[in-house]
């Protein structure tokens, strides 16, 4: 299954890391990557959650909460025609404050293909967001 993972030390708490990373409706104005996001459930993320996300120079994705160990970890997955893509999220303590490890795995039938034609663009996001979430939770705000 190709994919990649991303970690990045944090200088704020676990319990501040993942209250940023989770607040996922405000992901577009800390997060360059996202354009917008449209929470389809209401409250927390919990198991089967549902968000719409749109990204530039990628289609819209409707993301399902499949694994939740709250206040550590998250995974959600998005369906289109013969790719599934997961996207992992893991807050860990670390000396330093935090540890943040975002993972991105795709799997399917046109996988491969699409793998090789996003493979780029994906590295920079997922480096892009951890970046982003880092100076969200370091921030006062």
């Amino acid at each position: 299954m190709p994919g990649l993972e991303h970690t990045v030390t944090i200088a704020a708490s676990p319990d501040r890391v993942w209250s940023v990373l989770t607040d996922v409706e405000r992901w577009p104005e800390r997060i360059p990557t996202v354009d917008t996001v449209e929470r389809l459930d209401a409250g927390p993320l919990v198991l089967g959650s549902r968000t719409r996300i749109e990204q530039p120079k990628l289609p819209a994705g409707v993301w399902t909460v499949t694994e939740l160990s709250d206040g550590s970890s998250f995974t959600w997955e998005s369906n289109s025609p013969g790719v599934t893509v997961t996207a992992s999220h893991l807050v860990e303590p670390h000396p330093e404050g935090s540890r943040l490890t975002l993972a991105v795995h795709v799997a399917g039938p046109l996988a491969p293909v699409g793998w090789l034609m996003t493979r780029s663009l994906t590295r920079r996001y997922v480096e892009t967001e951890a970046a982003s979430m880092k100076a969200a939770a370091e921030s006062s705000t």
